[in-house]
């Protein structure tokens, strides 16, 4: 089942399945492919040759938004990071 992307929130917390935080929604933006993901804010960009890039979460990844807007991934924090795909700024 497909999760409703209308329900996920700019500024919400997007966590692993460990409970791990993997960033924060910047908003959800149509992929290459077409499909939709979420775009997390730079501040969650991490360190080195991550950093200053947005990161996208795919919404296959995606199991489900809490009551309070949280989004949790079907993968672990660490395993969602590999996940992730980039785009350059510039």
């Amino acid at each position: 089942m497909m999760i409703d992307l209308t329900s996920i929130k700019e500024h919400a917390e997007v966590i692993g399945a460990d409970g791990v935080h993997v960033g924060t929604v910047d908003h959800v933006a149509k992929g290459p492919d077409g499909g939709n993901r979420i775009k997390l804010i730079k501040a969650d960009s991490g360190q080195g040759s991550h950093a200053g890039h947005h990161h996208y979460i795919s919404q296959g990844l995606i199991a489900g938004v809490d009551e309070d807007g949280t989004v949790r991934l079907s993968a672990t924090g660490a395993n969602a990071v590999l996940f992730e795909e980039e785009q350059d700024e510039g």
